[in-house]
């Protein structure tokens, strides 16, 4: 079945490339005597292998022209292109291949010789999709739902935003998968990484994964992230997530647009993230998943090269001739609705308002750039921007003065840095935007060279200055510490602010200027893919340790690695094990083993308590239940099962059999209450948590509470109780959803312990172990009986068979699916019994 169709339902028209693949990897496949970096705290650049990086984005870096007498195509490389200016950040002797679009559409029968000439000339590998499907997939898609989605903006009205249709999601994944055929006829995946840029691409990664599962991939989004209530409307929500995850490193601008994805990722997928020595970690499928925070930068040796032009030299003389006398503020913006521009002249006209003294010497200079996409949006934006402007000049202006210039043309990189460096202050006021690089540009313009000293006429030991209106809502913000940020909502702060900046002493404008180039100069576009790089070859080291599994189908693929070694436990070999043994000791956990967790009925079936009293009645068995559950609850659910030995809390509570009393270790548990109005004040602060009292200890659940708030608290609440139990005989720990405090020496681990120990002592030497479990308690189980048997000095190694529930790591050698085959492994190890009559 194609790809496509597990996605869809239907076949899609996808043009196919004609090449044929083999299938790398089966599955389940090990790949192991491989060469690694060293740990992951090694600052090593080198990589496993010095494969090429490909660079995988919408548009390739080309610009593409025909000439229109002899139909020949002209291509040029895009200087100003940041996936060019990325070559710089990796060593000179990198290979580089960009895939991507052009800008131009070019004939069927033209695509393959401009390919050839195109990767021979320019190591570019273009696309070529369908008319229909670039349309569906660029303008439909793409730009009419995700980009306005990830703007904040939702679709409420049809006037302002297209709902979602299925067709453009279609033509979506269409457009992906033509990408993974383009990136297949060049990678070699033992070696090559490969880097995708951009929300256009969030499904590539899944179909990258699916064609090889060790593939070493990063993604870049250049984007904001939406918080959860805005990403979450999404339906096709599951699958962008789960393709973004299928890499190995994912990066971000800033903190708050990680932040609002990995709330996604634990809202809508329910998986948990950590920091670990300053690197954020995202467990998924049994891999590591790492987030990287780093604005990218500008390349500051493109710039410089444009500010030494003769060109500039004569626009910023031309520009201090014409705005003699006056001060200039600068806007640089496309021409959208995030960007703000109306709302940056309306709170330009409340300053020329409120300040009558600005006016005649102040001009807003406001340069729009081509827009991106179209629709009613875009033009409502562009005709409120020209009105708001015609008023402003109507109102303040006069034949030798106009308030807003507003420069709406193809508007060349000279002309630009020319007002960059006439300008005193540079004010971004965007609603929403991703990064932009603009005050980067300024600044950068405003530190001029002596070259352009020269040109302007500033003195050469006069230190530059520079100031910035940034609106808080823009990812360059957060870099920009010296910046005055504002709410571009909010006229008079933002009125007050251009006052602010333009009426600063000269020397607070020279230290906030030698700040930001500072960090401008160091953190430029070469750092950046530097950077990330590094980052993501340190992610990909530990690919070839452990197993992979394929799971789920279409776009819910995902690979699962796990530790070698680690398969599925097989009823055949379990019983063949259990036939030729004679002294046997099993342990079973209850809730999510014996007992699904989704249950409501927690008690066990009739089927469960049947299974149970057959294995105890067999003279061979030892059978032990070992629970975080309190001693009454498993005392009144199994009282049935009169032969079953029964641990419960962890362990501190232990009986051999119905007949016996129980056994409590003897522990120091004053400390309960220290701990209990702790907890109670957690849990009146935390809507949807509870505690629950135990004998031997307390525990804090959190499963129903806000999944970002519940898991904040937790982590205080740890601290919090960390700090007041130091001297105490406690140990405080942190699982899914829970903190619990227990007396310290109590697990499930020394339990299993005990019991082998005692068997060993009464003469039984075990010579077949069984343990089933599904949560991280049971991990210091499988460890414990894993290391007890080899300490216990037995003749011959037993048969031991470590089992936990569901496919992720673990320190058992076996899996099972879930509570159901648990039981249906249980039951043939029963039938294989042959116990006592019973009476």
């Amino acid at each position: 079945m194609a790809f496509l169709d597990l996605v869809s339902g239907q076949s899609l028209n996808i043009p196919q490339t004609s090449r044929n693949f083999s299938r790398v990897m089966t599955l389940p496949e090990i790949i192991s005597d491989c060469n690694l970096i060293g740990d992951g705290d090694s600052d090593s650049t080198s990589s496993v292998c010095h494969g090429r990086i490909i660079i995988v984005a919408n548009m390739l870096p080309l610009y593409a022209q025909r000439d229109s007498k002899t139909a020949t195509w002209h291509f040029g490389l895009d200087e100003d292109s940041l996936l060019l200016q990325m070559k710089d950040g990796f060593p000179p002797e990198t290979d580089v291949i960009f895939v991507g679009s052009l800008k131009v559409e070019i004939e069927a029968n033209e695509q393959d010789a401009i390919a050839q000439r195109l990767l021979e000339d320019f190591k570019c590998l273009p696309t070529f999709l369908p008319h229909d499907i670039q349309e569906n997939f660029y303008h439909g898609f793409c730009k009419q739902q995700l980009w306005p989605l990830f703007h904040y903006m939702l679709p409420m009205f049809l006037d302002h935003g297209d709902r979602f249709d299925r067709n453009l999601w279609l033509a979506y994944v269409s457009a992906n998968y033509i990408f993974s055929h383009k990136i297949m006829e060049i990678v070699n995946f033992e070696s090559d990484f490969i880097w995708v840029h951009d929300y256009h691409l969030f499904v590539l990664p899944t179909i990258l994964r699916k064609r090889y599962n060790r593939v070493k991939l990063g993604f870049f989004l250049h984007s904001p992230f939406p918080s959860s209530e805005i990403y979450r409307t999404l339906p096709v929500r599951d699958e962008i997530l789960r393709g973004i995850l299928n890499c190995d490193l994912i990066g971000f601008h800033t903190f708050d647009y990680a932040r609002h994805f990995l709330s996604c990722c634990s809202r809508i997928l329910g998986l948990d993230y950590e920091s670990k020595r300053g690197h954020i970690e995202l467990g998924y499928a049994g891999r590591t998943v790492y987030i990287k925070i780093l604005p990218v930068g500008i390349h500051l040796g493109r710039l410089k090269t444009v500010l030494n032009l003769p060109s500039t030299h004569n626009k910023i003389k031309e520009i201090k001739k014409q705005f003699l006398g006056r001060k200039l503020i600068l806007g640089v913006d496309d021409m959208d609705i995030f960007k703000g521009i109306s709302l940056k002249f309306l709170a330009f006209e409340q300053l020329l308002q409120q300040q009558q003294a600005l006016r005649g010497k102040l001009v807003l200079v406001q340069i729009v750039n081509p827009a991106r996409s179209s629709g009613r949006d875009v033009e409502e934006a562009k005709e409120e921007t020209y009105s708001t402007a015609r008023r402003i000049n109507e109102i303040y202006g006069s034949p030798a003065y106009e308030p807003v210039v507003l420069i709406d043309r193809p508007v060349a990189r000279y002309e630009k840095t020319a007002y960059y460096s006439m300008a005193e202050c540079c004010i971004v006021n965007a609603v929403r935007d991703g990064m932009n690089l603009v005050p980067y540009k300024y600044i950068v313009c405003r530190q001029g060279s002596s070259h352009m000293d020269e040109a302007t006429g500033i003195e050469m030991d006069s230190p530059p200055t520079s100031m910035l209106v940034v609106s808080e809502f823009v990812g360059c913000s957060p870099s920009l510490s010296g910046a005055i940020r504002v709410n571009p909502w909010d006229f008079d702060s933002v009125a007050e602010a251009m006052n602010l900046a333009i009426s600063m002493p000269d020397s607070e404008k020279q230290l906030r200027h030698e700040k930001h180039y500072r960090y401008v100069s160091s953190h430029d576009v070469a750092y950046w893919a530097r950077s990330f790089m590094q980052d993501l070859e340190r992610a990909c080291q530990d690919h070839y340790d452990k197993q992979c599994w394929e799971l789920g189908f279409g776009l819910n693929f995902r690979v699962l690695s796990l530790s070698p070694g680690f398969r599925k436990l097989h009823s055949d070999n379990v019983v063949s094990a259990y036939k030729r043994t004679s002294t046997r000791a099993i342990f079973l956990d209850y809730d999510g083993t014996l007992v699904p967790l989704s249950s409501m009925v927690r008690s066990p079936s009739s089927e469960v308590v049947t299974i149970l009293n057959a294995l105890c009645d067999d003279p061979k068995n030892t059978v032990f239940i070992v629970s975080g559950r309190g001693r009454g609850s498993l005392n009144d659910w199994l009282a049935p099962c009169e032969k079953l030995g029964l641990a419960a809390e962890h362990g501190y509570f232990i009986r051999w059999d119905k007949t016996s009393d129980w056994e409590s270790l003897s522990a120091d548990l004053e400390w309960k209450d220290i701990v209990e109005p702790i907890m109670k004040l957690y849990t009146e602060a935390t809507d949807g948590s509870y505690m629950e009292i135990k004998e031997s200890a307390l525990v804090w659940q959190h499963r129903d509470a806000d999944p970002d708030f519940g898991s904040c608290q937790s982590k205080e609440l740890l601290d919090h109780l960390e700090n007041v139990l130091a001297n105490e005989p406690a140990v405080v720990q942190r699982g899914k959803y829970i903190v619990e405090v227990k007396p310290q020496g109590v697990t499930k681990g020394l339990l299993a312990r005990k019991v082998l120990a005692l068997m060993v002592k009464n003469g039984k030497l075990p010579d077949f172990v069984m343990c089933i479990g599904d949560d991280r308690s049971d991990e210091e189980m499988f460890e414990s009986i894993l290391s007890s048997v080899s300490s216990l000095y037995l003749a011959a190694a037993p048969e031991i068979f470590p089992c936990t529930v569901g496919q992720k790591p673990s320190w058992a050698k076996y899996y099972v699916d879930d509570a159901a085959d648990v039981v249906r492994l249980l039951r043939h190890l029963a039938t294989a019994s042959s116990p006592n009559p019973r009476a």
